[in-house]
C-alpha cells in the first residue's frame, strides 16, 4: 500500500478508536468456547456493548468476524515455530493470511528477541507491500516501541510486556510503559495486556493511550470465573 493511502488508513482507524474500547475475541482449543462461529458471536456482542474495534487471531476467525460485524479488526495469526519464542504472526506468510481473511490491521511481534523472518523492518515493509493492511507492532518495552517506530510500524501496542523475560513481570497493566511510550513516539500508541477493570482502562487513556485493547476479563468466562472464586479463597 502506498504511504498516502496507507496514511488516509491510520487516521481512518484512529478517529474510530480514538479514546475507545478494543475487544479481543481470541480462544485457545482447549477452550470451551473455541470456534469461529463463537468468536464472530462474541464480536458482535462487543460491538453491541460499544467497542470500536475487535483483535482476533487466526484467518478462519478474522474472517468469521470480519463478515459478522461491521467494525475494523486487528488480525494475528498465532503459531509455534522450532527455535523461535516469536509466535504472533511470525512470517510474511502468516501475515499474508491474514490479510486474504479480511483483516484491517496485521499484529505482529515486534520484540528484539530472534525472529524467523530475520529483520523485524523488512517484514513491516514486505506487509505494506503486498497487502492493504495496516501494521501493529506488539512490543515489551519502550526501547522496542522506538524501534519498531523507526521500522516503519504503523502503530505499537504494549501487548507483550509480561511476556519477554526482560521486560516487567507483573499481575497488573504495564502503566508506566504505555506513558513513556505515549511521551515519546509520533505513531498511536495502544494499550494492552492484563486490563482487568475499567478504571485501568481509563487510566491508561488518560496516559496516553490512543485505544485500549481488552481480552480476557470481558471474552474469557473461565479466567473472569476463577478470579471471583480466588477472591472468595483468600477470606
Amino acid at each position: 500500500m502506498q504511504a498516502e493511502a496507507r496514511l488516509k488508513k491510520l487516521q481512518e482507524f484512529v478517529k474510530q478508536v480514538q479514546g475507545q474500547l478494543i475487544v479481543s475475541c481470541q480462544a485457545t482449543p482447549e477452550e470451551a468456547l473455541f470456534g469461529s462461529d463463537i468468536m464472530a458471536k462474541m464480536a458482535l456482542s462487543a460491538q453491541r456493548g460499544g467497542a470500536k474495534a475487535i483483535r482476533s487471531n487466526s484467518p478462519a476467525d478474522v474472517k468469521a468476524i470480519c463478515q459478522t460485524v461491521n467494525l475494523p479488526v486487528i488480525g494475528l495469526y498465532k503459531e509455534v515455530l522450532p527455535d523461535y519464542p516469536v509466535i504472533i504472526t511470525p512470517t510474511l506468510k502468516h501475515a499474508l493470511a491474514i490479510a486474504d481473511a479480511g483483516a484491517d490491521v496485521i499484529a505482529i511481534d515486534a520484540t528484539n528477541r530472534p525472529h524467523p523472518e530475520g529483520d523485524v523492518h523488512l517484514l513491516i515493509e514486505a506487509i505494506h507491500d503486498k497487502t492493504d493492511c495496516l501494521v501493529m507492532a506488539d512490543i515489551s518495552t519502550l526501547e522496542e516501541g522506538l524501534a519498531a517506530q523507526a521500522a516503519g510500524a504503523d502503530m505499537v501496542s504494549s501487548t507483550l510486556s509480561g511476556y519477554t523475560d526482560y521486560s516487567p513481570q507483573q499481575n497488573l497493566p504495564d502503566l508506566e510503559l504505555v506513558k513513556h511510550l505515549a511521551q515519546a513516539l509520533t505513531i498511536p500508541v495502544f494499550a494492552e495486556g492484563r486490563y482487568h477493570t475499567p478504571e485501568q482502562v481509563v487510566q491508561a487513556l488518560t496516559l496516553g493511550a490512543t485505544g485500549v485493547v481488552v481480552g480476557g476479563a470481558i471474552t474469557r468466562p473461565h479466567e473472569i470465573t476463577a478470579r471471583y472464586i480466588q477472591a472468595i479463597n483468600a477470606r
